[in-house]
């Protein structure tokens, strides 16, 4: 296969597979994973997941990625409001 068809072919595959999700593991530390426990058990309309991919998009958006599915995350959490009870 001749590089052009490789690079397209790598393309095409990135792409197709850029709208599933991956899982992610990593470590906190003590304090960031309490605080983060008790936002979700206090806001009902956040869990885990929306959590750490709104503070992936800010982190990102602020630091200078354009990439339109990332600033629509972004946008969401910015505009939709969480209610605390």
């Amino acid at each position: 296969m001749d590089q052009i068809s490789q690079s397209n072919l790598t393309d095409k595959k990135f792409v197709e597979c850029s709208s599933n999700k991956v899982s992610l593991e990593t470590e906190l530390s003590e304090t960031l994973y309490n605080t983060m426990k008790d936002f979700v058990l206090s806001n009902p309309t956040w869990d885990q997941y929306k959590l750490i991919n709104s503070a992936l998009a800010t982190f990102l958006v602020q630091n200078g990625c354009t990439d339109n599915s990332v600033s629509e995350i972004y946008l969401n959490q910015l505009f939709t409001p969480s209610k605390s009870f």
